[in-house]
């Protein structure tokens, strides 16, 4: 059995006269296709649950929005956030929205997608690995702890050292990078220790 949300009454409430009607009717649109869906509130604005984010209708001065969370799977759109800010665009009025059969049939998708634990987000591709400069590994080679730390660091820090000398334009500002970062991966420091908490 679903809930809802008195916080969610209390949104619809101190919303402008133009908006009521359209939170309203797609609250009750929600309800009818996702019985168990729960409400909830959410970077300020009106969410719909079930088994994690379902959809959103935020309210703002001249329009309203409904998105789904997953948006660019469930109703397309170029990227997650032209779809999560809603297929149906900027709502002035419920004639803005699709017939009720079509937003059922929006919302059961995303119900799916949600009941199948299929995630919005994909996995980035890991960078490859880009070859330390030479003259990082003569000095590495030299200092025993610099090398063990260097080989215990995330690729992102290695290639945090690596962009930073490679990228070093004459050969005293190269020699310079290459004597701080091996005091620094000595230390057990990544590149940008200054700025970690």
């Amino acid at each position: 059995m679903g809930t809802r949300d008195p916080r969610v009454d209390a949104y619809i409430a101190k919303q402008a006269d133009f908006a009521k009607p359209i939170l309203e009717h797609i609250r009750e649109v929600v309800h009818a296709a996702c019985p168990e869906v729960e409400e909830d509130i959410k970077w300020g604005s009106p969410f719909f649950m079930y088994h994690g984010p379902l959809a959103h209708m935020p309210a703002f001065k001249q329009h309203c929005r409904f998105g789904f969370w997953k948006g660019k799977l469930v109703a397309g759109g170029d990227s997650d956030e032209d779809a999560m800010a809603g297929p149906f665009g900027q709502l002035k009025s419920v004639k803005d929205l699709p017939s009720k059969k079509e937003m059922t049939a929006y919302i059961k998708k995303a119900m799916k997608l949600n009941e199948e634990g299929i995630s919005k987000v994909k996995a980035k591709k890991a960078r490859p690995e880009l070859p330390a400069p030479p003259e990082l590994v003569a000095a590495l080679a030299k200092n025993k702890k610099a090398r063990a730390n260097f080989a215990a660091f995330s690729p992102s820090h290695r290639r945090d050292y690596n962009e930073w000398i490679g990228e070093a334009k004459r050969a005293e500002t190269k020699a310079a990078r290459v004597e701080q970062a091996v005091e620094w991966i000595a230390e057990g420091k990544g590149r940008n220790w200054k700025y970690q908490k």
